[in-house]
C-alpha cells in the first residue's frame, strides 16, 4: 500500500488546500504517482467527474496538481449547505439526503424514521457511520498510487466534534497517517495555535502529530527560527517548512468571496487591456452562491475587471452583470428583489445591456419556477427576462456536456435539480437561450474554453459599446498550470522535503512526546435511555434506504440514507 500524509490546519483557511496541492505537484514532478484525498468537504463549489460524480472543486484542483483524473474516491463525503443549520449530503458523488447539523453530528432533533428502523438506530452516529466508507476510499487510492496526500478540515482540535470526526484525527488514526499541521502566521498567534492544537488532543491523537508548517510568512526567516526552536522544545516536534506569503494562490476556494484568478488580478499588477477599453464585470453575490469559480477565467483576461456586488447602484458602470449559481434559487430571487437588484437587472435588459445567468442564476431569469424540492416554495414567478420555465426534480443532474456556441467548441459541467424548458428566444445558447443581450445556461465552467470566452466577450463589448478586444493568446489552462507549478515551487524551495518524504514513506514517527493537558473527557455518548449508534457500512459504499429527516432542516428534498449491512 502506498504512503500517505494528512495536512491539517490550526484553523479554517490556514492554507491546507494549497499546501496539499503543492505537495501533490512537487511529488508528481519527482515521478511519484500521487493522489489527493479529503474525507469530508463542506463547500458550495463543486465539480463533476467524468463518471458523473460530484466532488469539491478543491479536490478537483488538487487532482490537476497531481496530474490525475479526479474521482469520487478523492472526496467521498461532500456537504453542500442549504442554510446555517442544514446541508445536502453527497456520498460517493451522489446526493443521498438533506440533514441538519445536529442530525449529522448525532444530536437530538431528528424525526421521520419509523420506530425501530435502521434510520432510527443511526441516532447519534450518522457521521461516525461514514468512517468505514471514507477509510475504504482512502485504502483504494493507496493501493493504486505511490502516495496519497490527505487534507483535513477546519481544525483537528475541535473538541466538541472529536467523537464523530472522520476528516482529521479520525481518519489519521484509522489509516495510521502522520499529520503535519499548517498555521497561517499572517493572522498572528501561530506559535500559540500550534501548541494549543497539539495540547488539546488526546495522547493517542498526539502520537500522529509529526510536525508543523508555517504558511504566509513575510520577512526574514532567521528572525523566526528562535521561535521554531522553542516550539520544538515545547512539543518535541519539528517545523517542516516556512512558506512565504505569495499573492494569488487561492485556487478553487472552498467558500467565501475569494476567487482564485480574481484574487491574482486584484492583488498583483493588472495586465493592460489588449484594446482601447477595459471591460467591467459585476457578479451579484447572491445567498448560497455556488461555483463562483466560473468567473475565474474572465478575471484572467487582460483588461477584464471582476468584482462582486450586492447593491443596484454597483451595476451602473458594469459592462456585464453575471447572476451566478446558487444552492437556493428561490432564496436568491427574493434577495435580488429585496435589494433592488431585480429591478436593476430588468432595466439593463430593457436597455440592451448584457446579463449572463449561470445555473441558478439562469433559472431565476426565467418566467416561472416550480420548486417542491429545494425551497419547497411551490410555484414562484421569475424575473421574466428569458422564455424559460423551471421545474425542480428530486434527481440531480450531474453531467459533463460538450457542445458549440458562438461558433466555438465549449466544454462544461452541470450540477442542478432544476429542469429548464426553453419556450423561445432569439437563439440557443449552450443548453439555454439568448434574448437580446440576456444569456442563460446551466453550464458551469464554459468560460474556461478559450475560443468561446473570447467570442462571448466580443459580443459583450459590442453590446456595451466598448472598444475592448480580448487578448488572442490567453490560455486559462496554461495559467492554471502556472499557478499549480508555483505551489509546487513553494514546497520544493521552502519546505523540508526530505522530512516530508520520510513521513510519507515511513509513516508515523515513533516516540513523539505527549503535550499536556490532552483532550478533555468526552460527554456521555448518548442521552440516558438512548442506545448509542453502532457504526457500520457496506464494503462497496452503497447506501440502503431508510428514511431519516431532520425536523429543523428547512430544505428536505431527500431523506438521509443510512449506511449499514457491511463490515469495516
Amino acid at each position: 500500500m502506498g504512503g500517505g500524509l494528512l495536512v491539517a490546519g490550526t484553523t479554517s483557511d490556514a492554507g491546507k488546500s494549497v499546501v496539499t496541492a503543492g505537495i501533490c505537484r512537487w511529488l508528481v514532478r519527482q515521478g511519484v504517482k500521487v493522489a489527493p484525498f479529503k474525507a469530508q468537504n463542506m463547500s458550495l463549489n463543486s465539480f463533476v467527474t467524468r463518471e458523473g460524480a460530484e466532488i469539491g472543486r478543491a479536490q478537483a484542483m488538487q487532482a490537476a496538481a497531481a496530474r490525475v483524473e479526479p474521482s469520487a474516491l478523492m472526496n467521498p463525503v461532500l456537504l453542500k449547505p442549504g442554510s446555517d443549520r442544514s446541508s445536502q449530503v453527497v456520498l460517493l458523488g451522489k446526493p443521498v439526503g438533506e440533514l441538519s447539523a445536529r442530525g449529522y453530528f448525532g444530536g437530538p432533533g431528528v424525526s421521520g424514521a419509523p420506530e425501530g428502523s435502521s434510520g432510527a438506530a443511526l441516532y447519534g452516529g450518522r457521521r461516525e457511520a461514514l468512517l468505514g466508507t471514507v477509510t475504504e476510499c482512502l485504502e483504494e487510492l493507496r493501493r493504486t498510487h505511490d502516495a496519497v496526500i490527505c487534507e483535513g478540515a477546519g481544525s483537528p482540535a475541535e473538541i466538541n466534534l472529536r467523537r464523530t470526526d472522520i476528516v482529521n484525527m479520525g481518519i489519521a488514526r484509522a489509516a495510521r497517517l502522520p499529520v503535519v499541521v499548517v498555521g497561517d502566521i499572517d493572522r498572528g498567534g501561530v506559535f500559540a495555535s500550534f501548541f494549543g492544537t497539539t495540547a488539546l488532543l488526546s495522547r493517542e491523537d498526539q502520537a500522529h502529530i509529526a510536525g508543523y508548517m508555517v504558511n504566509k510568512f513575510r520577512g526574514d526567516v532567521t528572525l523566526l527560527e528562535p521561535g521554531l526552536e522553542m516550539l520544538r522544545d515545547l512539543t518535541g516536534r519539528p517545523t517542516v517548512g516556512v512558506l512565504p506569503f505569495a499573492h494569488g494562490l487561492g485556487i478553487d476556494e472552498e467558500d467565501g468571496l475569494r476567487v482564485s484568478m480574481r484574487g491574482a488580478v486584484r492583488e498583483s499588477v493588472v495586465a493592460p487591456p489588449h484594446g482601447a477599453d477595459v471591460l467591467r464585470v459585476a457578479v451579484c453575490a447572491v445567498p448560497l452562491m455556488s461555483n463562483f469559480t466560473d468567473v475565474d477565467a474572465l478575471a484572467a483576461e487582460p483588461g477584464v475587471i471582476v468584482r462582486f456586488v450586492d447593491r443596484p447602484e454597483e451595476l451602473a458602470d458594469a459592462d456585464l452583470v453575471i447572476v451566478p449559481g446558487t444552492r437556493g434559487t428561490v432564496k436568491a430571487l427574493a434577495w435580488l428583489r429585496e435589494r433592488g437588484l431585480a429591478d436593476a437587472l430588468k432595466r439593463r435588459a430593457a436597455e440592451g445591456r448584457p446579463v449572463l445567468g449561470i445555473c441558478g442564476g439562469y433559472q431565476l431569469l426565467g418566467e416561472r419556477i416550480e420548486d417542491d424540492v429545494e425551497s419547497r416554495a411551490g410555484t414562484v414567478e421569475g424575473l421574466g427576462l428569458l422564455p424559460v420555465r423551471v421545474r425542480f426534480a428530486r434527481e440531480k443532474t450531474l453531467e459533463r456536456p460538450v457542445g458549440e456556441a458562438l461558433g466555438e467548441r465549449v466544454e462544461g459541467y452541470e450540477i442542478h435539480h432544476g429542469v429548464a424548458e426553453v419556450t423561445g428566444g432569439d437563439e440557443a445558447f449552450l443548453d439555454g437561450c439568448r434574448v437580446g443581450s440576456v444569456w442563460g445556461t446551466h453550464w458551469h465552467g464554459s468560460l474556461e474554453s478559450d475560443g468561446f470566452r473570447r467570442a462571448f466577450l466580443r459580443r459583450v463589448a459590442d453590446a456595451a459599446g466598448r472598444s475592448f478586444v480580448p487578448a488572442p493568446d490567453t490560455s486559462f489552462a496554461a495559467l492554471r498550470e502556472e499557478q499549480l507549478d508555483r505551489l509546487g515551487d513553494l514546497i520544493e524551495e521552502h519546505a523540508d522535503t526530505d522530512a516530508l518524504l520520510r513521513l510519507i514513506e515511513q509513516g508515523v514517527p515513533a516516540g513523539l512526546p505527549f503535550v499536556p493537558p490532552g483532550a478533555p473527557a468526552h460527554p456521555a455518548e448518548a442521552p440516558a435511555g438512548e442506545k448509542p449508534a453502532v457504526p457500520a457500512q457496506p464494503s462497496d459504499g452503497a447506501a440502503d434506504t431508510a428514511s431519516t429527516v431532520a425536523s429543523d432542516a428547512p430544505d428536505q428534498s431527500h431523506s438521509f440514507e443510512s449506511l449499514e449491512g457491511g463490515t469495516r
